[in-house]
């Protein structure tokens, strides 16, 4: 019997590297890691997916995307056929997102952020993977290693208008209950982990260790 494939996606401006830890059954699985690439001059959020969906070389793979690489693994599984499409740290339609996501839609106030402002380490490490992670910004350095302004800049404006409404019926969604960066209170219909913040791929990964393959096979 051949390998299942699955293909991980990291969050905004984050690196594979925060998939280091994350260890599936080699016999069962085949494990392929895809990265950001640079966005094309006007590219939509459904152009880049379409993009980044030429890299994948299975038929009927499994998608799993962390934060903002759980929305663009959505929109791949509108152009592909896909096995199971898993999301982690992320929302499934807008309406998930929290207030400040939404009034900087509505008054275009993240137009007014300086992507330089966002080079810095320590404000990207926030944007990216929430106040939380602070204390021991030293550590998380090596996995924020997209750090260019025309990407970040991208990437902030598809996060914030996207405009998917309705959740997709085939998201499952992994979230924890202490994510400073999409609260749970705004989720509906997740697997739940309890006191996993936004960056739970770094710091729940023997959770998802010994339940991703029971949810990949459906059991």
């Amino acid at each position: 019997m051949s390998k299942i494939p699955v293909y991980f996606m990291p969050g905004l401006a984050a690196s594979t590297l925060i998939f280091e830890k994350i260890v599936l059954p080699e016999d069962i699985f085949e494990v392929v890691f895809l990265e950001w690439e640079i966005p094309l001059d006007k590219e939509s959020l459904v152009e880049y997916a379409l993009r980044i969906t030429k890299k994948i070389k299975h038929p009927n793979p499994v998608l799993i995307g962390v934060s903002f690489g759980g929305i663009l693994v959505q929109e791949m599984a509108n152009l592909i056929e896909v096995r199971k499409l898993i999301i982690i740290s992320s929302a499934k339609n807008n309406l998930e997102f929290p207030k400040r996501m939404k009034m900087a839609k509505a008054t275009k106030a993240y137009k007014l952020i300086p992507m330089s402002m966002i080079l810095n380490l320590k404000n990207l490490a926030r944007f990216s993977f929430g106040e939380k992670i602070n204390q021991r910004l030293h550590l998380y350095e090596k996995f924020l290693s997209v750090r260019d302004i025309r990407y970040l800049e991208w990437a902030v404006e598809q996060v914030i208008l996207w405009n998917r409404t309705k959740a997709d019926p085939r998201v499952i969604h992994i979230h924890g209950d202490a994510d400073d960066v999409f609260p749970i209170k705004n989720i509906k219909d997740c697997i739940t982990i309890k006191g996993a913040t936004h960056i739970l791929i770094l710091t729940k990964y023997k959770w998802l260790n010994a339940n991703l393959p029971k949810i990949i096979l459906g059991e």
